[in-house]
């Protein structure tokens, strides 16, 4: 798993410690400079004597920040008619109808991605029950937006088992992944090209691909893959046996772990 956002994390300590110092030494409009002075240095005198008070501080900081993750994650995983289960912006492969859903996350950039492939598929095959969402996170750059644009277009005019054969082929092409890969892709699977071509310039392309970037946010997920199972996120590339066994769980008893 490639993780794309952890310096905006890293950030956060240090970005809480100067929030506190803020806090800490507020505008202070109706007294004199003197008078402000003079709060400040009482307010870094204390700091400075009692350190901890910071740590403290980060550590209800990272408490609620969470708390706060879980329940935006919870919110999005809970709903069945959220988008991440229901919109125009994904493709559904395996049995449309079926009664365990699992939602990857993936750039067709990423190796791991590529690796994980084969999970899926035995997974369709062994499990005529299994639902897959296919959702397009372009974290790895340029060229993985523009392959999610192209797929995104053709997702308007393949589906289900021949929409899953255009992604497998893009996302096991050798070397780096961008528009010109995707769109020969696409043109071997047999798309319309002068439709594709006016769909790329479509505002909802866009759309699709923020509505999946929000998903992510919602859900802590910083690299590809990742997946959604029985109200789970399962984070990288884990593997047949372990996403069998969710799969297993959530059939035998609502969540993927029992």
């Amino acid at each position: 798993m490639i993780f794309t956002r952890s310096l905006r994390r890293l950030r956060a300590p240090l970005a809480a410690a100067a929030a506190l110092v803020a806090l800490a030494a507020p505008a202070l409009p109706q007294v004199s400079p003197a008078q402000r002075a003079e709060f400040e240095t009482i307010i870094r005198d204390y700091l400075l004597k009692h350190p901890e008070v910071l740590r403290e501080a980060l550590i209800e900081l990272q408490r609620r920040e969470k708390a706060e993750e879980a329940a935006a994650r919870d919110k999005v995983v809970g709903d069945p008619a959220s988008p991440l289960y229901v919109s125009d912006n994904h493709a559904v492969v395996g049995n449309p109808k079926g009664k365990v859903t699992i939602v990857e996350f993936f750039d067709y950039n990423c190796g791991y991605c590529k690796r994980a492939l084969d999970d899926l598929n035995k997974l369709i095959k062994t499990d005529p029950e299994v639902r897959v969402v296919l959702k397009d996170f372009p974290v790895l750059g340029p060229g993985s937006v523009e392959a999610a644009k192209v797929a995104q277009a053709v997702k308007r005019q393949l589906k289900g088992d021949k929409f899953f054969d255009f992604h497998q082929k893009l996302l096991l092409m050798r070397g780096q992944i961008g528009k010109g890969q995707a769109l020969a892709a696409a043109r071997d699977a047999g798309v319309d090209m002068d439709r594709l071509a006016k769909d790329l310039d479509s505002p909802q392309i866009v759309a699709g691909i923020e509505e999946t970037i929000k998903l992510g946010d919602a859900l802590s997920i910083t690299g590809t893959p990742a997946y959604v199972v029985g109200k789970e996120v399962v984070v990288g590339a884990v593997g047949f046996d372990r996403l069998k066994t969710h799969v297993a769980n959530v059939h035998k008893c609502g969540v993927a772990m029992c």
